[in-house]
């Protein structure tokens, strides 16, 4: 089983969205999916002294113009083990590019989090807690000397359309194959 290609990208019931988490809120190590076996690896332990605000992951059957799945952060009060399917619902978009080009990353709520779940779009969430997030993304490669631009924060609505357009390339590149 591999989670990008084998996870459907609707939660149950068609209330949110599923996410592989791959990272847990709070560490400093980076791990990414490996495309061909579906495990996790270690890309890197983070070289700046920051770690991750929220649970990091991806939104299974998307794909993007960097060549992976949709990354996607999910606030919630306790970090959540990875490889862990989380029931999210998207409430914005960070725009934002990297040494890559586009690297948009969605900004979701663990809907089973009581805490968490009552927001609805980003534009609910405390401006600090924008920041944070936004401030992390500026300095997580500045010692690698690499470069993150965020652009901007956009709302729900915003953070459909990404969806959308990447379930979209996800099924004109993968489909075929998988059949």
């Amino acid at each position: 089983m591999n989670p990008w290609h084998d996870v459907a990208l609707q939660a149950a019931g068609g209330r949110g969205v599923n996410v592989v988490i791959e990272i847990p809120k709070g560490s400093k190590v980076k791990y990414e999916l490996d495309k061909a076996t579906g495990l996790l690896s270690v890309d890197r332990v983070l070289y700046s002294a920051v770690h991750y605000p929220a649970n990091y992951g991806f939104l299974p059957r998307t794909y993007c113009e960097d060549g992976d799945a949709l990354d996607a952060l999910v606030l919630g009060q306790e970090p959540v083990v990875p490889l862990c399917i989380v029931r999210a619902r998207p409430i914005g978009v960070m725009a934002m590019t990297d040494e890559k080009g586009r690297d948009d990353k969605i900004i979701a709520v663990h809907a089973d989090d009581p805490e968490y779940a009552v927001y609805q779009d980003i534009r609910d969430l405390p401006p600090h807690r924008l920041k944070e997030l936004e401030r992390f993304f500026l300095d997580y490669k500045v010692l690698e000397d690499k470069t993150v631009n965020v652009e901007e924060m956009r709302g729900r609505a915003d953070a459909a359309r990404v969806i959308a357009d990447a379930e979209t390339l996800y099924a004109g590149s993968f489909t075929a194959r998988r059949q």
